[in-house]
């Protein structure tokens, strides 16, 4: 008798153990939602967009990065994500001409403290394209503090070059040094499509970076059948990981999902979602 009222205390107190250390759960994705393109057909921005933030809504995501999303875009979504603001620029114009890495954030859960936004270049400042690569490429950041605790943490998301290699490989070193100085010593996350995945020799200079680490590995429960790239096609098995959440070490990862729902036999993106369940380490 005894010792099934150990046990029966023990199960009753588990709960406070596992969440002694850690800060609320916060809900993080990284989500192409594809720009919306007239040539699209069956998968026009107008068709998908309300099935882009039922996705936000159903996994009670508080913070993702987008990649892809044009300014109307952005608009339509913080529309229907009543509670939600964004922030970054385009990258064409450091405005609103061109495609954005912008954050979305619940403003009922964060208030941003500062943001901004860098060019993938060796010239940061300015709107450029790095290296080899085809377009210029961003990276948006805001420092945001936890309205409920009042903890800080910083939240990065970017787009990779799809056709220069010396330029994803060139970036991925940026980042990890930009990260490191915007950052520290605050929690960082980072979002982003980068073009490679895991098994790429890019993947090991953020993972192995001592700064970022993928939230894959160490997510106590996963669902994570396959790959994150589609094209729409519905009957596709992607493989690799091309759009990704990086950590730094003051994060418990709860839970890693890559988002494969459907509407009417249609994907809302030519990307899944990433979805990852963290809480920060007090």
């Amino acid at each position: 008798m005894r010792t099934i009222l150990l046990k029966s205390a023990l199960l009753l107190l588990m709960p406070l153990i596992f969440a002694f250390g850690y800060s609320q759960v916060l809900r993080v994705a990284s989500y192409n939602i594809r720009f919306d393109n007239p040539g699209d057909s069956l998968d026009l921005w107008q068709n998908r967009k309300p099935y882009v933030a039922g996705i936000i809504g159903l996994y009670n995501i508080d913070i993702f990065g987008i990649q892809e999303g044009l300014n109307h875009q952005l608009e339509d979504l913080r529309k229907d994500l009543k509670s939600f603001e964004y922030i970054g620029v385009g990258r064409d114009d450091g405005d609103q001409k061109g495609e954005y890495a912008a954050i979305f954030y619940d403003t009922a859960v964060f208030t941003l403290l500062e943001s901004g936004t860098f060019w993938l270049s060796q010239v940061t400042g300015r709107p450029n394209k790095g290296w080899d690569a085809a377009l210029p490429r961003i990276c948006t950041w805001g420092r945001f503090r936890i309205i409920s605790s009042g903890r800080e943490f910083c939240f990065f998301n970017t787009h990779f070059d799809h056709m220069g290699e010396k330029a994803r490989n060139e970036s991925a070193k940026l980042l990890v040094g930009m990260i490191k100085k915007i950052a520290a010593p605050n929690p960082a996350i980072l979002s982003g499509d980068l073009n490679f995945d895991e098994k790429h020799p890019n993947f090991g200079i953020l993972n192995n970076s001592g700064i970022l680490k993928d939230a894959y590995e160490p997510a106590e429960f996963r669902y994570a059948p396959g790959g994150t790239f589609t094209a729409f096609d519905i009957s596709a098995r992607p493989e690799g990981r091309i759009d990704h959440i990086f950590i730094t070490d003051h994060f418990r990862v709860n839970k890693y999902a890559i988002l494969t729902n459907t509407y009417n036999g249609r994907y809302p993106s030519d990307h899944f979602a990433v979805f990852s369940e963290l809480q920060i380490k007090e």
